[in-house]
């Protein structure tokens, strides 16, 4: 017999808390972190509100109902997973699942806008066949999630906005940095709406940093790897930007991988990079990890500061600001020690003609924080199969 599980929404302010009624782009001025849940695919079964979910500071939390469809009938945890990356859950009681996710875990999608970080991800329902049985009674259903984070309070995520200790005494210890990676449309002038890429097309990444009451910041990217997963230490993966800004891809005959010169703004870099996929992947996804960095943009740039591309016509790597001599250290690849250039020791390795190479540690959260696009679908025109990007929220 259907019953009501929850009781999660019991007035306007538990509304406001997991956003299961309202719709996307409404207006709210919170200062807390809120979460909005779609669960329209469950709405026709049911009128229960089976999936409930908190925005903690740098995770979520998502608890789910077996009883999903408000029928009664109890769906197996094992048909239950978080995010393109299918998470699985972390608990499993008798009437309830529990996932827990870092923000940038599980394939989630980061975006901003001007006053909020969203992160956005699915809980994905595929009921698989009970032991030899050739047919299924629930049907598969994907309910969107956002996490919402007001940029300019005192909610971040590890992963986006570090803190950081002021380059000023005079600024408040709880000022926080607030770095982006963004893919966008050819021309510069949006984000991109598509995560979807063939073969022979460009990816435009726009790099920033909101420098919005801090003393005037240059941005950098030091590093850039690209893995099949989210977790930037996963295999196999290729190295884009290495040695302190140095986009080493570049260098290869098939690329025309660079960075934009001039900057439009000091605390934006913007680079480009030929589509590519990784060999005997069969889902043709890909995440792209990049460490950004910042420095005063009165301090001239130096080898362990630098943007520098390289110059095929004239065979020399050239920097987007400052003198040539900080880019010669990408000719040897050795730009500093490895606590700075963010890598591994050890030799490149080839995979699919490409580089890969692993990153180090946790970054520095005095003044630099790791970012995270993904997953980008990349196929070739000759694919014929219906290509779909996971459900996004």
């Amino acid at each position: 017999v259907p019953y009501n599980p929850w009781g999660f929404f019991r007035g306007e302010s538990d509304a406001q808390q997991y956003g299961g009624d309202f719709s996307l782009g409404q207006s709210r001025a919170f200062s807390q972190p809120w979460a909005w849940v779609d669960v329209s695919q469950l709405q026709a079964a049911s009128p229960l509100h089976p999936v409930a979910v908190q925005c903690q500071e740098a995770q979520m939390v998502v608890t789910v109902h077996r009883d999903l469809f408000g029928t009664g009938r109890l769906v197996r945890a094992a048909d239950l997973a978080l995010g393109p990356a299918a998470c699985r859950a972390v608990s499993a009681a008798e009437n309830t699942v529990t996932f827990m996710a870092s923000l940038h875990e599980c394939g989630s999608i980061l975006r901003l806008t001007p006053d909020t970080l969203v992160y956005s991800t699915n809980l994905n329902y595929n009921p698989a066949p009970v032991g030899n049985s050739v047919i299924i009674r629930t049907s598969p259903m994907v309910v969107p999630i956002e996490c919402h984070y007001p940029r300019r309070d005192n909610v971040s995520s590890d992963a986006i906005k570090p803190t950081w200790v002021p380059f000023y005494s005079t600024l408040s210890s709880e000022e926080r940095l607030a770095f982006s990676l963004r893919l966008m449309d050819d021309d510069w002038s949006a984000e991109r709406a598509s995560n979807v890429f063939q073969l022979g097309e460009v990816l435009h990444f726009q790099a920033g940093v909101d420098t919005e009451n801090h003393a005037p910041l240059r941005l950098f990217v030091d590093s850039c790897v690209a893995t099949p997963s989210p977790d930037r230490n996963s295999f196999p993966q290729y190295t884009l930007i290495d040695f302190s800004g140095c986009l080493i891809d570049g260098q290869l005959d098939d690329a025309t991988s660079t960075f934009i010169s001039p900057r439009p703004r000091q605390d934006v870099l913007q680079f480009v990079v030929d589509a590519f996929k990784f060999t005997g992947n069969s889902s043709n996804l890909i995440y792209i990890t990049c460490h950004l960095k910042v420095s005063l943009a009165d301090h001239a740039p130096d080898p362990l500061n630098k943007a520098c591309s390289f110059d095929k016509a004239r065979s020399l790597w050239a920097p987007v600001e400052g003198t040539r001599d900080i880019c010669s250290c990408c000719e040897v690849r050795n730009c500093g020690s490895a606590a700075h250039s963010r890598r591994l020791p050890g030799a490149s390795q080839r995979q699919g003609g490409r580089f890969r190479r692993e990153l180090s540690s946790q970054p520095d959260p005095l003044k630099e924080a790791d970012v995270v696009v993904g997953p980008l679908l990349i196929h070739s025109w000759q694919d014929h199969s219906v290509l779909r990007m996971p459900s996004q929220g």
